[in-house]
């Protein structure tokens, strides 16, 4: 090579070489000190574009299990509610029952009563439950978009039972008499809006739907026998629970100012005495469908997943004691005045506690779906997380091994460029 001092053309390329080393070392420090191999597009774009749209999915699976989570705390706050209710349910039955029993005076029933009167206010205390300021079963948050009436259903009475058929040629689901006789007297007790009404009649040659819409002032008929009962507040069709016919009675008003609490029906001969099988199998209308207003859909919406459209739709109906029957709009409490009231507010009490358990029932079932929903993305969050790690992790020994090659190469260029910067100085010996 000519020996020249305008261009150092080997100072040049040693110059390029360490550039290209500096570079190097650089984004091995880089990865060494990130932990990742990609820190940005520049090194690996499509990688990049991967790892992202991974970690965008990372963090909304994390988020939705946070959800999840919220979701399960509002629920049990529900709950909390709902089985305080059940609680002082049973008490109340369990007063009723007491207050049912001759052995006491109406003086003693009046006592029971003022006992109750506070448990229903606390029921009452217990539907204002809030979470994060929203109440949960005042009734807000049902969806009950068609406006229902009470249906109770009698699956005990036989199959062949219609509702024009004579008390005395009823008969039980296996087929036996019930041995009503029509010299016997039938009662019907029923609580509408916190009051109770009783009504007694001789059996005589009476059907069934005339006796019930007598002794009722018209407040309850019955339907026509079969297996379909009625259509709830969501639009969805009610069946018998054996999907066999059954004789079905239903409150003449919608709503829960309408409803019908509970529903008693018993024969007595002419002796005054209790035709027990007659009353088994009469005293047997369960509420199938349960009375309520027509409301928006206010249902609480939780979103657990990273899509829209993946959300848990929750409705919780009312649990204030009117919607459970046990007082009136004017504020006035099921009564146990005396034996006959007391009497007719036992099933009353039965149909609430059922109500409260249908609730507690779906609470429950909320819950364990969002205790599976929360397993569910946490392994979905960590094998996203796995994933996105193999994309953008560095492997840290390969790293070190690269970057001290880079650091050596470096300090080896730096070296050489000295010694090229030095011999443009050999030419100087030629002026001399």
């Amino acid at each position: 090579m000519a020996m020249v001092v305008k261009n150092n053309m080997s100072a040049l390329t040693t110059l390029n070489t360490l550039n290209k080393n500096t570079n190097a070392l650089s984004k091995s420090l880089q990865k060494v000190s990130s932990g990742m191999k990609i820190n940005s597009a520049a090194d690996d774009a499509s990688g990049y574009a991967i790892s992202e749209r991974m970690r965008v999915q990372i963090r909304s699976l994390d988020q939705a299990n946070s959800n999840a989570q919220n979701g399960g705390s509002m629920m049990k706050v529900a709950e909390g509610a709902v089985s305080s209710t059940v609680e002082i349910l049973k008490t109340l039955k369990e007063k009723a029952v007491n207050a049912a029993n001759d052995t006491n005076t109406d003086a003693d029933r009046a006592t029971i009563q003022k006992e109750m009167d506070q448990s229903i206010d606390q029921i009452n205390d217990n539907a204002n439950v809030t979470f994060n300021g929203q109440y949960l079963v005042d009734g807000s948050k049902n969806k009950a978009t068609n406006q229902t009436t009470t249906l109770m259903t009698n699956q005990s009475l036989s199959t062949d039972t219609t509702k024009s058929m004579a008390l005395t040629a009823l008969a039980a689901r296996n087929g036996d008499g019930l041995n009503i006789h029509s010299t016997d007297t039938v009662t019907i007790s029923y609580v509408k809006n916190g009051k109770t009404y009783t009504d007694s009649t001789q059996v005589g040659s009476k059907k069934l739907d005339a006796v019930i819409s007598s002794l009722t002032n018209g407040a309850v008929t019955v339907k026509e026998q079969g297996t379909f009962i009625g259509i709830d507040g969501s639009g969805n069709t009610v069946a018998t629970a054996s999907n066999q016919k059954a004789i079905t009675i239903t409150s003449v008003s919608g709503g829960i100012a309408g409803q019908i609490a509970g529903f008693t029906m018993y024969i007595t001969d002419n002796k005054g005495n209790v035709n027990k099988s007659a009353n088994a199998a009469l005293d047997a209308f369960d509420e199938s469908l349960r009375a309520q207003n027509k409301s928006e859909d206010n249902s609480i919406v939780m979103q657990i997943g990273t899509k829209a459209g993946q959300s848990i739709n929750v409705g919780l109906t009312d649990m204030k004691a009117t919607a459970l029957g046990l007082q009136g709009d004017d504020g006035k409490t099921l009564s146990i005045g005396n034996q006959e009231n007391a009497n007719a507010a036992i099933n009353v009490l039965d149909a609430a506690i059922q109500k409260a358990l249908d609730q507690q029932t779906t609470i429950g079932s909320i819950e364990s779906r969002l205790e599976y929903t929360q397993s569910n993305l946490t392994t979905a969050s960590e094998n996203v997380t796995a994933a996105e790690s193999t994309i953008r992790d560095a492997d840290m020994a390969k790293e070190m091994t690269e970057y001290t090659k880079n650091n050596v190469l470096m300090q080896a260029a730096q070296s050489m460029l000295a010694q090229a910067n030095q011999s443009s100085s050999n030419v100087l010996s030629l002026l001399q």
